[in-house]
């Protein structure tokens, strides 16, 4: 494809044009299909609120940030208005850079900003200095120049030297696939733990990248400043305006894991009461945008924000769901995944991430039109694996399904076999999927024959709800019930056992 005049190719497409020729267009393809968005409703509901607000805030045009000097760049507020992405891979893994640079451009895009041009190069290693080497560097300064772009995307973790190396050449501020994530979670965090996980993970990502010109190196005046009445030796040499800046962080991070670590006992109370009244619980985890909350809704009817983009779901939300056979459990809908998850937030999130942990199921949502559905489900094993959870019975749920023929369908079976397909958007397979949460969850395994009197109705309720009834009778002495017990559930209605083991 070549670009005409009076036409503008897709910036991914331009980017990807400057790849070596033995590209296949089979390899171009879009990373991403559309966004299951839920269910319908006549009436709005809290997520569609939310989503309407979230769509209220806008990124300002104009704010050009192409530096004359770039001495205080690391203390500006991140603005990503106009971009440029750059990218390195090695020979023989064009098409997984492709995947990587197209979902980069989409984090840009929900981070609100625009997506003008790039950069894709191969090479063995990134380079030292400048990550793509200098004669792409200056290759990129005059794209910037001419795409009039203010900030440089980097697909990949920037060391701080390669930043400032970037930002010598390129003349704008350059910043990494990490800062792009940390700047989406900062928007779409709502709650207070939400909100001081994400300033604890930013806070994390600057602390080692912090640097300081002029002034800022210059010492403050230490010790006793009265002037030369104060005697010799009485001066020290005081903090630099950088050592100033760290002292500070480390205290804030402090705080703010005291914080985090404060919100652990509501957690673990609301975990304990559904111990208590012997509930299951269901953890919805997957890629980002694979359409975990447009399936939690279709399960449960919660009506939480659903959005085509990426991470529009940080803080967990729980709600009741019941099996075909009346057994009630709690589904939980948790943040998303992607691949290079940077280490700050998994750190950050471990707390969230616990609900996963602590869950009986995993139900690990999917996208079936991914063109590379198992590098997202390797991506979501490992995190599973970091908490903790990779010995937890798993159901692998394929969504979107609605957008993929049958020829990829067997293909996603041979990846996956025993996976349900579903169409959140469509309605789709939902049947199927709570028909698998039911053979999955933990059944009773403990038979026993109980009579209970009849004046106790609300133990006979209880039986039914936390066990599973073969049968029901009645006698002269009250309600004769043979059901399938685990140990708690046993403990309230041990007296009443008449027959068992």
């Amino acid at each position: 494809m070549t670009e005409t005049p009076g036409t503008r190719l897709d910036p991914i497409e331009r980017i990807l044009q400057r790849a070596p020729e033995e590209t296949t267009d089979d390899s171009r393809t879009t990373v991403f299909g559309d966004e299951a968005p839920g269910s319908p409703a006549s009436t709005p509901t809290t997520g569609d609120f939310e989503l309407e607000a979230r769509s209220g805030l806008r990124r300002v045009s104009g704010l050009s940030t192409e530096l004359e000097d770039v001495t205080e760049v690391e203390y500006r507020q991140l603005r990503l208005e106009n971009v440029v992405l750059i990218g390195v891979y090695p020979h023989g893994t064009l098409a997984e850079a492709e995947y990587s640079l197209r979902e980069l451009a989409l984090l840009c895009n929900t981070a609100g900003a625009t997506v003008l041009d790039g950069v894709l190069q191969q090479r063995d290693m990134p380079d030292a200095a400048t990550y793509i080497g200098s004669g792409k560097a200056k290759e990129l300064a005059d794209i910037v120049a001419q795409e009039g772009a203010d900030t440089v995307v980097a697909d990949t973790e920037l060391s701080p030297s390669q930043r400032r190396a970037l930002e010598d050449v390129v003349r704008v501020k350059v910043i990494d696939r990490t800062a792009v994530i940390l700047d989406i979670f900062s928007q779409h965090a709502k709650t207070r733990e939400g909100k001081a996980q994400v300033e604890l993970a930013q806070l994390q990502y600057l602390l080692p990248r912090l640097r300081g010109w002029g002034e800022s190196m210059s010492r403050q005046a230490g010790g006793q400043v009265g002037g030369a009445a104060a005697g010799m030796g009485s001066r020290g040499p005081g903090e630099t305006k950088i050592e100033l800046d760290r002292r500070r962080i480390n205290q804030r991070i402090a705080r703010l894991r005291k914080q985090i670590t404060g919100f652990a006992p509501a957690r673990a109370s609301k975990r304990r009461n559904r111990e208590r009244t012997n509930v299951a619980s269901v953890a919805i985890a997957g890629y980002t945008n694979a359409g975990k909350s447009s399936l939690l809704n279709r399960l449960t009817g919660a009506g939480v924000m659903v959005q085509d983009a990426l991470f529009a779901t940080l803080d967990p939300t729980v709600r009741k769901a019941e099996t075909p056979d009346g057994r009630p459990y709690t589904l939980t809908d948790t943040v998303g995944f992607v691949r290079h998850l940077p280490h700050e937030l998994v750190e950050a999130f471990r707390s969230t991430l616990e609900e996963v942990a602590d869950a009986d199921v995993i139900v690990h949502v999917v996208d079936g039109a991914h063109p590379d559905p198992g590098a997202q489900i390797h991506t979501v094993r490992q995190v599973i694996a970091d908490v903790g959870a990779e010995d937890l019975p798993e159901i692998i749920v394929f969504n979107k399904s609605d957008l993929i023929d049958p020829d990829r369908e067997v293909e996603l079976r041979g990846l996956a076999p025993g996976a349900v397909f579903v169409s959140a958007k469509k309605d789709f397979g939902i049947d199927r999927l709570h028909r698998a949460i039911a053979e999955v969850l933990p059944r009773p395994t403990l038979h026993r024959v109980l009579v209970i009197p009849f004046d106790r109705g609300d133990l006979v309720a209880f039986a039914h709800e936390h066990g599973d009834v073969l049968d029901t009778s009645y006698g002269e002495s009250g309600t004769r019930v043979e059901v399938m017990l685990d140990d708690k559930a046993l403990a309230v209605l041990g007296d009443y056992v008449v027959t068992g083991p």
